[in-house]
C-alpha cells in the first residue's frame, strides 16, 4: 500500500473491511477517571494478543516534534518539500537538510516513559510488540523488542537505483563535503524512511496479519488521519478487537473505542503502569 497524505479514514472506512451494521459507537469511558484507567488496565490484563500502535505524541516527550500538532513540523516546513519522493528528486538539498537534521535531533533523543511503558507491557506478557508509524528507533533504545516500523527509520540510506546500502552517519559526511549522497553507481541514495507517494515497508503486510488476530489494540500519540496505517483502528474494531485510544487531541475513530484516555500520554502511562503494577525504572 502507499502512504498518503490527506486521506480521511472516516470517508474509506469501507477499505478497512467494517461490515455494514458495525460501525455503531460504543460508549467510551473518558479522561483519567478512575474507571477508565481501571477498564484500560483490565482490557490489557486480559487480553492474549494485544499489540500497541503508536504515533508522533509518543516522542515528543523526548522532544521530537510531531508533525501536525501546535507547534508541529509541517507549521515551518513545506511537507511537498521534505516529504515527498518528487521533492526529495526536485530539490535534494532541501530534502537533506530537513531529514539530517531530524536525524541528529532522533540520535541525541532518549526514550521517554512512555516507551519504557510499552516495554514493560511487552516483557511482563501484556503486549505481543509494537506498530509504529515513528522513525527514531526509540522503542527499541527502550527496550521493545518486536517493533513493526511501518514508516522505515532513520538508522540507513538506500540507492534509488542498485538499492545499496549505507548507514545514516555516512549520508550526512557526503552532504557535508559534496551537498549530495550519492551511491557508487551515481544515483541518489535517500534515507530509509517511507514518503507520501511510496509503499509501505514489508513489516505493514506483518502488522495487517497481527491486527487481524489481535484482541485489543492499544492506540497511543496518533492523529489517525494518515492511511492506510489509520486504516488498523477499524480493521482490528471489525475483528472483534477491544480497542483502547489514548492522545491528547480527537481521533476519527474516537466513537468507536472502548475506552478514551485523553490528556497527556506520559501522566497516562504513568497511571496505567501503577494500575497494573509496571515498574518504568
Amino acid at each position: 500500500m502507499v502512504l498518503k497524505q490527506n486521506d480521511n479514514p472516516c470517508r474509506i472506512w469501507g477499505q478497512a473491511g467494517l461490515p455494514e451494521g458495525q460501525g455503531r459507537p460504543r460508549l467510551p469511558a473518558m479522561g483519567f477517571e478512575p474507571s477508565a484507567v481501571r477498564l484500560a488496565a483490565r482490557l490489557l490484563r486480559e487480553a492474549q494478543r494485544a499489540w500497541a500502535l503508536t504515533g508522533a505524541g509518543v516522542s515528543t516527550p523526548s522532544g521530537i516534534p510531531d508533525f501536525r500538532g501546535p507547534q508541529g513540523l509541517w507549521r515551518t516546513h513545506n511537507p511537498e518539500e521534505v516529504s515527498t519522493i518528487e521533492g526529495f528528486l526536485r530539490n535534494p538539498q532541501a530534502f537533506y537538510a530537513f531529514w539530517l537534521w531530524r536525524f541528529q535531533s532522533m540520535s541525541q533523543a532518549q526514550p521517554n516513559p512512555v516507551h519504557r511503558f510499552l516495554a514493560a507491557l511487552e516483557a511482563r506478557g501484556f503486549l505481543k510488540g509494537v506498530i509504529t508509524q515513528n522513525i527514531d528507533g526509540l522503542h527499541q533504545r527502550a527496550g521493545s523488542r518486536r517493533v513493526l516500523e511501518v514508516h522505515g527509520h532513520v538508522r540507513s540510506a538506500s540507492c534509488l537505483s542498485c538499492g545499496a546500502k549505507y548507514p545514516m552517519g555516512w549520508v550526512a559526511e557526503e552532504v557535508e563535503r559534496t551537498g549530495l549522497a550519492r551511491c557508487s553507481c551515481g544515483d541518489l541514495v535517500k534515507p530509509d524512511v517511507v514518503l507520501f507517494g511510496e509503499p509501505l515497508t514489508p513489516d505493514f503486510e506483518v502488522a495487517q496479519r497481527e491486527v487481524a488476530e489481535a484482541d485489543l489494540l492499544f492506540v497511543l500519540g496518533t492523529s489517525l488521519t494518515v492511511w492506510p496505517v489509520a486504516g488498523l483502528v477499524p480493521w482490528a474494531a471489525s475483528r472483534g478487537a477491544r480497542l483502547i485510544i489514548a492522545n491528547a487531541e480527537p481521533t476519527p475513530y474516537d466513537p468507536y473505542a472502548d475506552v478514551l484516555l485523553r490528556g497527556d500520554l506520559v501522566e497516562t502511562c504513568t497511571l496505567l503502569a501503577r494500575a497494573l503494577e509496571v515498574d518504568l525504572a
